[in-house]
């Protein structure tokens, strides 16, 4: 039986009366359960629906509506690579976390590059799923500790470099101001909305929603919610 959380910020998203959404595709049975037992244990996720291969996946992802993918790298009939890019298309401001036996930094770094916000390393992650799912939902990111302390080694040894290009980014001449639409609905994203509910505030459909969300992606240089609401910020867009 799922069980509250009674210290939970009532502020945060993943709430018993309106739990984070979640669908899992991963093809080792064994962790499937695993996952599923933790997940659907915590009252603050609803555990929508679950694939066991990447056709299965893109099946699940073009029919349900989530908030988070918990997605394995290795889907027999593909990656879950493929996959990620495919979700962020057809859900661009859901999550998508990697639960993977590759504990590698190249691998972490190309699923970042396409816009996850989450790598979890199957064995070793400290802590749990349903943490995992909260923490990517509210903004946040989770990396496995001794995969996240291998990367921040690796940014050390090139930091100026990584961060002069950030820098750069910020200030991109480029770079396209967003409409009154556009920001309206950054807002509402920064805010934790869904495109659903985005739609119903706006009187328009989810699809033209994710449309403008495209577009807010594109001319903010950035791949996911959490990147956009930063962004955003710093750029003054959301006040």
């Amino acid at each position: 039986m799922a069980t509250e959380a009674t210290t939970w910020p009532p502020f945060l998203r993943g709430q018993p009366d309106h739990p984070v959404r979640v669908v899992m595709i991963d093809d080792d049975p064994h962790m499937c359960r695993v996952i599923a037992q933790e997940l659907l244990a915590d009252a603050r996720i609803d555990l929508v629906a679950q694939a066991n291969s990447l056709r299965e996946g893109r099946h699940m992802v073009a029919r349900y509506d989530f908030d988070v993918m918990l997605v394995d790298l290795n889907l027999g009939d593909g990656t879950g690579f493929e996959l990620i890019e495919y979700m962020k298309s057809a859900h661009p401001v859901a999550e998508a976390v990697v639960v993977s036996a590759m504990e590698d930094e190249e691998h972490a770094i190309h699923a970042f590059e396409l816009g996850a916000t989450g790598y979890l390393v199957k064995g070793s992650w400290f802590g749990n799923f349903a943490q995992a799912v909260l923490h990517v939902v509210n903004g946040g990111a989770t990396v496995t500790p001794n995969l996240a302390r291998r990367l921040l080694r690796r940014l050390g040894a090139h930091g100026e470099g990584a961060l002069g290009a950030g820098a750069a980014s910020r200030h991109a001449p480029g770079a396209e101001r967003l409409s009154e639409r556009e920001r309206e609905i950054l807002r509402l994203v920064a805010s934790g909305h869904t495109s659903c509910e985005i739609g119903r505030d706006l009187s328009i459909s989810a699809q033209t929603v994710n449309t403008h969300i495209k577009n807010i992606y594109r001319k903010l240089q950035v791949r996911t919610r959490a990147q956009a609401a930063t962004r955003a910020s710093q750029f003054g867009l959301l006040s």
